[in-house]
């Protein structure tokens, strides 16, 4: 912890001095992270700086490997944002490229973080990579599936067929809210079955879509994985599920009528409505 302060440091002080703050960030970066000192680094030295972190992708530490795919991310959360490189990421992909095989998962999380940071403002590039990196390795297409996640939870068709899923002869039965007037601080309870009627195993992606009633009497849908697994063949499946409706800091729930749905592989179901009280 007597290393905390060295990284705001460099971002305060080092600023107009490149060559000692980037010297500085690799022998600090070993102790503590630096994500959020580079930043103010890559707006105003851009080319030259991501071309110093792309050497760092290559670095013998993984802590420095690490801060050259954190440190890029064009929407890295609390920190600010990079906006060339969320209109235009290509400079950053050779980082992520140097990673894609990386031996620490700490990593490669980070390279899936990024692109699912790029996949927000430029999906298609994320699938040109998704295309050419399928298949690399058992850690690469791990790095493709935690990047895409957003695809996944969006439904995008290429994505589904990218990983096989897809819900021909796949259906859903029997959807009921076992709950329809849900407290908050307690649970809204429903259940549904899922049968495969094909003639072979299929993997299916199961979520569930909690369309949350807002401030301004709209709703939002947020999506809320179940599993991703394989299901044999011309069989029923019962599932049962609980989501919580107890006061969290993070959401500010609303009371008045929300819906629910189920989504297969991509595909949402018809919703079902349900009333959170007070």
């Amino acid at each position: 912890m007597a290393f905390i302060f060295f990284a705001d440091y460099i971002e305060m002080y080092g600023l107009d001095d490149f060559e000692t703050s980037a010297k500085a960030f690799v022998s600090i970066t070993q102790f503590i992270s630096c994500e959020f000192a580079v930043r103010p680094f890559i707006l105003k030295y851009k080319e030259e700086m991501i071309e110093e972190m792309t050497k760092w992708s290559l670095h013998e530490n993984h802590h420095v490997r690490r801060l050259a795919s954190e440190g890029s991310r064009p929407r890295l959360p609390w920190a600010m944002a990079i906006p060339y490189l969320k209109k235009d990421p290509v400079s950053i992909l050779p980082i992520l490229e140097n990673l894609k095989n990386d031996s620490s998962e700490y990593v490669r999380r980070s390279v899936a973080n990024n692109l699912n940071d790029i996949v927000k403002d430029n999906p298609q590039i994320v699938l040109e990579i998704a295309r050419k990196w399928k298949g690399h390795s058992k850690e690469t297409d791990g790095i493709i599936k935690h990047g895409c996640r957003t695809l996944l939870k969006q439904g995008h068709p290429e994505i589904l067929s990218h990983y096989g899923l897809e819900s021909t002869n796949i259906e859903l039965s029997s959807f009921e809210i076992k709950t329809p007037v849900v407290k908050i601080g307690d649970y809204l309870q429903f259940h549904f079955y899922l049968s495969n009627k094909n003639q072979e195993p299929k993997t299916i992606r199961l979520e569930y879509a909690v369309h949350y009633k807002k401030a301004k009497g709209h709703l939002a849908k947020k999506v809320f994985k179940i599993s991703e697994k394989i299901y044999p063949p011309n069989e029923t499946t019962k599932i049962e599920r609980n989501q919580s409706f107890k006061i969290i800091t993070t959401r500010v729930f609303h009371t008045g009528m929300h819906q629910l749905s189920i989504i297969i592989n991509g595909t949402e179901s018809e919703t079902l409505d349900f009333e959170l009280i007070e």
